[in-house]
């Protein structure tokens, strides 16, 4: 059976216990303090969670096959965020200073490569007799994240995006990532092919409704929780669910994005700025609709697993329902 406080357990002690070089200090400093100001560990989770619903005896009898992997995904995923930062011009992430702004630039890029060396490492971790299909998935991941994350720049010279561009846009840079996870740890715990590719797309699809969940809370969402500043996409002309749905249904979408493109470079100017946006999403109703796009593709991944055991696919619900609820 599944056992979430084990869970949390080893969870803790994987990232508590997490060591990289010491020297020299301003390559490795920058990869610890990135790991220390946390988050969820959402892509180790899910892959420990998927990884206790088929492996023998669960993570208590699982000895250590699983937990380096799933390491590397974190790693991997901050990595990303790394060099994110810098792309975006993010000044907070979880609410402290990004390393290109708490040191600069050229750390942040070379500390974020020799992350993704770390997170390589981790992963040739699983077992022999899985590594050939744990490296491909991860080797393919890896190199879709990337894709997502080109197209996600090349949004930004462009005056307006279709929903499907975006969608997949949002599912290379963030879905893939989270389906990797849930598929990796079936592997790895052995689970028949059909249960893997089940798991698959259920991490896609809750890949989905976590990004549209978090371009809602950027607009919607409480600073103290979200752990950077409401109206960032705004601010940055950046494209979100919610400015590509706006262009669907603004009957002078024009308009809308003349205003949304427009510079903000003062902070009256800024505040001017998020409130004409979001008083344009809340006459169309654009909350709504994304509350209701993450309930849709929540409900999909669910039915993914359909044909899992009732208490495996409890534990995927709980899953689900903790990654997306304060969007819901």
């Amino acid at each position: 059976m599944f056992d979430e406080k084990l869970l949390d357990s080893e969870i803790k002690r994987m990232f508590d216990g997490i060591a990289f070089a010491k020297e020299p200090a301003g390559l490795y400093d920058p990869l610890r303090y990135m790991i220390e100001i946390g988050g969820k560990r959402i892509r180790p989770r899910l892959c420990l969670t998927a990884y206790a619903l088929f492996a023998e005896g669960g993570l208590a009898g699982a000895g250590t096959p699983i937990l380096e992997p799933a390491c590397g995904l974190e790693v991997f995923h901050t990595f990303t965020l790394l060099h994110d930062d810098i792309m975006d011009h993010s000044a907070l992430r979880r609410g402290q200073e990004t390393v290109w702004k708490k040191w600069n630039e050229d750390t942040a890029i070379l500390s974020g490569d020799v992350m993704l060396i770390d997170a390589y490492q981790r992963i040739a971790k699983a077992p022999a007799d899985k590594l050939d299909a744990v490296l491909k998935l991860f080797s393919d991941t890896a190199a879709e994240v990337c894709e997502g994350q080109q197209y996600d720049m090349e949004f930004e010279s462009v005056p307006e995006v279709q929903m499907p561009a975006y969608e997949q846009m949002i599912k290379l840079k963030t879905a893939v990532l989270l389906a990797c996870s849930a598929k990796m740890g079936a592997i790895i715990a052995g689970a028949p092919e059909a249960e893997c590719e089940a798991l698959y797309k259920y991490g896609l699809l809750l890949g989905m409704a976590f990004q549209v969940a978090d371009d809602y809370l950027d607009a919607y969402g409480d600073e103290k929780v979200f752990g950077k500043p409401i109206g960032g996409d705004i601010l940055n002309c950046k494209k979100s669910w919610l400015t590509v749905r706006t262009c669907e249904k603004a009957s002078d979408k024009h308009s809308f994005l003349e205003m949304f493109s427009a510079d903000a470079d003062t902070p009256k100017a800024k505040a001017a700025k998020i409130a004409a946006v979001m008083s344009i999403y809340n006459k169309y109703g654009i909350g709504e609709d994304a509350r209701a796009e993450v309930r849709r593709y929540s409900d999909l991944a669910i039915e993914a697993v359909a044909g899992f055991e009732p208490w495996q696919r409890e534990a995927l619900a709980r899953f689900a329902d903790s990654l997306v609820a304060r969007a819901k």
